[in-house]
């Protein structure tokens, strides 16, 4: 599973009141029109110019704030292909493997990365390639990487217990 895209780059403590902002929480059910309002008071110009696979980079404790999933489902929308992050609030974090969203944990990578160039995430060899070098990151449990290729936790299990989707 290779992913490979543009970088955006964000800083530390970036909340889900600003990946997906909180007034749109009970207006908003549909994920495209989500997907529009992704990052929009941090990053206006990121919905109309996110294009499919592109990564999301964020420093420390990404995705803190309230639990709602709406903060993965406007990204995932919107085209991203995986964050990488210092460090990810927990159930942000569990939210985006739910969701099909990979969430990488690499903070020298992180680091590295820098806004606007081309990276490279091999999901399987846990490596991510960028014009800094080459970044590790432990590979990810089989049971996780088949979320990611079913298309989310629910399609996974019903794979799992033989049921069809």
């Amino acid at each position: 599973m290779i992913i490979r895209g543009r970088v955006w780059k964000y800083g530390d403590n970036v909340n889900t009141d600003v990946i997906f902002p909180g007034k749109y929480t009970y207006t908003i059910q549909d994920p495209a029109e989500m997907a529009r309002h992704a990052l929009e008071d941090l990053d206006p110009s990121f919905a109309a110019n996110v294009q499919p696979g592109d990564i999301v980079v964020g420093g420390r404790n990404w995705g803190c704030g309230s639990s709602r999933e709406q903060a993965v489902t406007a990204l995932k929308k919107a085209g991203v292909g995986a964050i990488v992050a210092v460090s990810f609030a927990r159930i942000y974090y569990r939210n985006a493997i739910n969701n099909a969203l990979p969430a990488i944990i690499c903070p020298e990578a992180a680091e590295a990365l820098q806004h606007g160039e081309t990276a490279e995430i091999d999901m399987t060899a846990g490596r991510i390639h960028c014009a800094a070098g080459m970044f590790s990151f432990p590979p990810l449990p089989e049971a996780v990487l088949g979320i990611f290729e079913a298309g989310g936790l629910l399609a996974y299990v019903r794979k799992q217990l033989g049921e069809e989707a």
